[in-house]
């Protein structure tokens, strides 16, 4: 099992935490974007300062880009990384793509589809058509020509943020990887079931992909602060089920929901929305704060690390706060956590 993290690429030591961290075995940084920093810019900023530890972004919004762009923004990291990059596209929701970015959310399974394979196409030097419904390529009644790429043809690992079956589907019969937001192991099989499925279709299996597991790394002294932390946790995602969402489409919620907190999320919704925040924050399911992160004692921890190893996970992504110092500490930690036989 590996070990990743997520990292500011524009924190004024950065480049020192990267360092550091690839030299105490983290496979992988990774670069949120949301509606701030984009996330390729930093990540060109982390290649030049490191020589071995994978780099990916967690996760480009598809439609912020057009598929073509997307796709040699990908090739100009994976060439100046030496083969580092792994792209993490997801599909974002509509208050982000319609209210941020100027475009219409329509179709997000359709879209993440053709984007793949248009990227597809460009890293392999093709000349650039598609016959798709969301990107026809070029344009039909127009001047646009069908151009080849001005790049080095090189393969970019795509990993997909996927949580519906649909695009689970997707993932699994496309993808090179899965970011797996909001993943119980225990419950594990309601998102592999619909990936499995689509890797059948395309004739292939599950253990082609790299299964990464975001999860908030947060080790304690003793049973009673991991307690506190797990349930500090879980009020965190009052924020996710309450304002995630347009009311009509959120995405977590629907995937919570799957797993069995229907009634538990819908209370936490509505009162988020009736502007009752703290009540909503203790309405959260302490379940959702102790089994999607790893918190606690390292004893604690490592019995989880085994869960998400029985479950498929392939890779922890680390989520920490605190100093850079407690960060690496924590993650050398967990590193060494992830090597240690699970039945000795």
């Amino acid at each position: 099992m590996r070990v990743a993290a997520l990292i500011d690429p524009h924190h004024p030591q950065a480049g020192d935490f990267a360092r550091r961290a690839e030299q105490i075995g983290v496979s992988s940084l990774w670069v949120p974007e949301v509606w701030g920093y984009d996330a390729l810019t930093g990540l060109a900023h982390l290649a030049a300062g490191t020589d071995t530890i994978g780099l990916g972004t967690f996760v480009v919004q598809l439609g912020s880009r057009s598929p073509a762009l997307l796709a040699t923004s990908a090739l100009s990291l994976q060439d100046l990384s030496h083969g580092r990059f792994h792209l993490g596209v997801g599909v974002s929701g509509p208050q982000v793509m319609e209210g941020w970015h100027g475009v219409r959310f329509r179709r997000p399974v359709q879209t993440t589809r053709e984007t793949i394979e248009i990227i597809r196409a460009v890293s392999r030097g093709d000349r650039l058509t598609h016959d798709g419904e969301i990107y026809p390529l070029p344009l039909p009644d127009s001047q646009g020509r069908a151009l080849r790429p001005l790049v080095r043809p090189d393969h970019v690992p795509v990993y997909v943020a996927a949580m519906g079956p649909a695009n689970l589907r997707l993932t699994g019969e496309v993808a090179d990887g899965w970011l797996a937001n909001a993943l119980i192991p225990e419950s594990a099989e309601v998102f592999l079931d619909p990936m499995r499925e689509g890797a059948a279709r395309a004739g292939r299996s599950l253990a082609e992909l790299d299964l990464v597991a975001p999860v908030a790394l947060e080790i304690t002294p003793d049973e009673a602060s991991g307690d506190e932390a797990a349930r500090r946790h879980a009020r965190g995602y009052a924020f996710t089920i309450g304002a995630m969402g347009s009311g009509r489409d959120n995405f977590y919620n629907d995937a919570f929901a799957r797993l069995g907190f229907a009634d538990a999320v819908a209370e936490v919704e509505r009162l988020w929305r009736a502007g009752r925040r703290e009540e909503a924050a203790d309405a959260v399911p302490l379940e959702l704060g102790a089994r999607t992160n790893l918190v606690g004692t390292e004893a604690a921890i490592a019995t989880r690390i085994d869960r998400y190893r029985q479950a498929g996970i392939t890779t922890l992504l680390a989520k920490l706060d605190g100093p850079h110092d407690h960060q690496l500490a924590a993650l050398a930690t967990l590193v060494e956590l992830t090597r240690q036989d699970p039945a000795a």
